[in-house]
């Protein structure tokens, strides 16, 4: 039998409770070369990921890891056909209670003995924590019918499309 928990006592429960989070690796982000260093330890965790495409990385956005950026839950949206403001959770802004970010990168390589995964991009700093790395799968990861509001319709469908697009015209720069 399942542990129920009244709504009136779940934010109480969530203000005591504590997460403790390690890092698994960093994000080693230059310009001639971008890959994600797997701590020592989690090497092991490596195992029989090669084969996958592709991997969604959760990471930590350290440089937005503040009292401020952490305490604001809306945002005046980069885009200039979104609203005016927005939720938080309607964004993928780095500035959110807790900064967790996911980005889905491609695997060019993987060096088991140095715990090195090699990937074209990824839009985190250099040394920006990484909390865990998980394999993509179309099974899990991919929905047919997906609906998004008008003002972001006409962005491309597909992540390999979005490299073409003219996000500039987007962007408030």
């Amino acid at each position: 039998m399942g542990f129920v928990v009244p709504y009136a006592n779940i934010s109480y429960l969530i203000m005591i409770q504590k997460f403790t989070v390690h890092p698994v690796g960093f994000i080693r982000n230059k310009q001639e070369e971008c890959k994600l260093e797997i701590l020592t330890k989690y090497i092991p965790s490596l195992e029989a990921l090669e084969g996958f495409s592709h991997i969604h990385v959760l990471w930590w956005a350290h440089l937005f890891d503040n009292e401020n950026d952490r305490s604001n839950l809306t945002a005046h949206p980069p885009y200039k056909t979104a609203p005016g403001e927005m939720g938080i959770f309607a964004t993928r802004s780095p500035i959110r209670p807790n900064p967790i970010a996911l980005t889905v990168v491609k695997v060019l390589g993987i060096d088991y003995q140095h715990g090195i995964i090699n990937i074209p991009y990824i839009d985190a700093e250099n040394a920006s924590p990484i909390l865990d790395v998980k394999p993509y799968h179309p099974t899990a990861d991919r929905v047919r019918e997906v609906n998004v509001p008008d003002w972001c319709d006409h962005w491309p469908k597909w992540h390999e499309d979005s490299a073409d697009f003219d996000w500039k015209s987007e962007l408030y720069l």
